[in-house]
């Protein structure tokens, strides 16, 4: 089986690990790296072992499969370039900046026959893949990710930023249509809203409460879901899970009749590897890759009427 010629365009601290990960695949061969910073081009190719390029353009005819790690408002017009080229395309979340262009880009991919893959990396959280075929009719979800500043991704508000990461798990469990939105944040440290929090409300009844903050003083990352039959925690850092069910086989819980608990933990991963491996694979078999465009695109879309209505309300 011949190597899936690679690359990566935009090297920065997220872009440098995705390198990192093609170069350690045994059947990928990273032909470059491509940064308008030729000197942080340069220093990653000299990391791991490929050619360096200050136009990603010089790339385009070169390889089968290509990471885009630039800042969000260039996604559109980097990916659009490598689909159209008949490039596979794993672009960073969100998507792009707006609905319009996340659909020309699966459009795209579609005409070209390629594959369009996002990168919301919870989706490979142990804790997380462990619920598959365990959530049935979600009716509440609360969902926290807190974080210290550090800087990064102030170019977009924190509900593109991180916020979008819970909006892609909630909207993958929930599977209804959305009807309204209620929002609030504040900037704190950028200019843009650093801190958010949103109501959910679902078609099915399922209402998500989901709270942003990358100015925090520690980190968080939890969900709790509860269904009929159910609760579940989920402990995104700890790689934990926790699940409490009506009978069961689990530990009984002192002052709750007839309720168990299970408490699962898991090894240490690495989701970006995972991401990247996944990526590749659903090229090589032709399979739909596990992040789609299409729920890129659809997490986008909440994430901008978050945005849109932070303060306030919109109908879904």
């Amino acid at each position: 089986m011949s190597a899936l010629r690679a690359a990566v365009i935009g090297v920065g601290y997220l872009g440098r690990f995705h390198a990192q990960k093609y170069a350690a695949l045994t059947d990928v061969e990273l032909v470059g790296v491509a940064d308008v910073n030729r000197e942080a081009a340069e220093r990653v190719a000299a990391e791991v072992g490929c050619a360096a390029y200050a136009d990603y353009r010089e790339l385009l005819d070169r390889i089968d499969v290509v990471s885009i790690v630039v800042p969000t408002r260039l996604h559109f017009a980097v990916a659009r370039e490598f689909l159209a080229a008949g490039r596979h395309v794993l672009v960073e979340k969100p998507i792009t900046e707006t609905v319009d262009e996340a659909d020309e880009l699966i459009a795209v991919a579609r005409q070209q026959g390629v594959l369009l893959q996002v990168g919301h990396l919870e989706r490979f959280n142990p804790a997380i893949v462990a619920l598959n075929g365990e959530l049935h009719k979600p009716m509440f979800i609360e969902s926290y990710r807190l974080t210290p500043f550090r800087g990064r991704g102030t170019d977009v508000n924190v509900v593109l930023d991180l916020m979008i990461h819970d909006i892609d798990i909630i909207l993958n469990m929930v599977q209804s249509e959305l009807v309204a939105v209620h929002a609030s944040g504040v900037p704190v440290l950028s200019h843009e809203v650093d801190i958010a929090n949103a109501r959910l409300e679902f078609a099915s009844g399922c209402v998500a409460n989901v709270t942003a903050s990358r100015v925090s003083r520690d980190a968080m990352r939890k969900v709790r879901v509860f269904q009929s039959d159910g609760y579940f925690s989920i402990d995104y850092q700890k790689r934990r899970i926790a699940v409490c069910r009506k009978g069961g086989d689990g530990m009984a819980l002192p002052g709750l009749p007839g309720i168990t608990m299970k408490e699962k933990g898991f090894a240490e991963s690495d989701a970006l590897r995972d991401e990247i491996a996944a990526f590749v694979a659903a090229v090589r078999t032709g399979t739909s890759p596990v992040v789609a465009g299409e729920d890129g695109r659809r997490a986008l879309a909440v994430a901008l009427q978050i945005s849109s209505c932070l303060g306030g309300i919109l109908p879904g």
